[in-house]
């Protein structure tokens, strides 16, 4: 036999095999937690009430409404599974003219149907300039107008 020649391999070291069972047990680890998250996942969406998706709804109805008086007053909105809900919305100005801080209330059915409505709240912060009164809006830009000139004026 030449002193170049080797045997070759006719089996895996222990180290390669060592190597290889970690690998296996890391990528199982992975794939068990992976399918473990995707069970719970689809748990919680069966068992979500769909309320968020309803506000949703009626989020977009109020956005849409540009006079005060009848966006306060609210109404009904078909939701997309056929359901109708109602709504309705508080509304109060804030200092700032034009910035309105918005409870929106809605009443809906559950998505699975029958059982007691389901009252959902939301608070938004909106800038509406077709709420606003004239002359309210007018008083707010003036006061603001002071106090920045009073801050100018601190600054000098």
């Amino acid at each position: 036999m030449s002193r170049f020649y080797r045997r070759p391999h006719r089996a895996f070291t222990l180290v390669e095999v060592l190597v290889a069972l970690a690998i296996f047990a890391l990528a199982a680890v992975a794939l068990g937690a992976a399918y473990v998250n995707l069970i719970q996942l689809h748990a919680a969406l069966k068992a979500r009430d769909g309320s968020g998706d309803d506000m949703q709804w009626a989020r977009a109805v109020l956005l849409a409404e540009p006079d005060r008086g009848l966006a306060e007053r609210g109404g009904d909105v078909v939701l997309p599974d056929g359901r109708s809900a109602t709504w309705r919305a508080v509304i109060t100005p804030t200092g700032v003219s034009d910035l309105f801080d918005v409870e929106i209330e809605l009443n809906a059915p559950p998505p699975a149907g029958g059982g007691d409505l389901v009252r959902t709240r939301a608070r938004l912060r909106l800038l509406r300039p077709t709420w606003s009164v004239p002359a309210e809006r007018e008083e707010l830009r003036r006061k603001a107008k002071d106090r920045l000139k009073r801050e100018r004026e601190a600054l000098k």
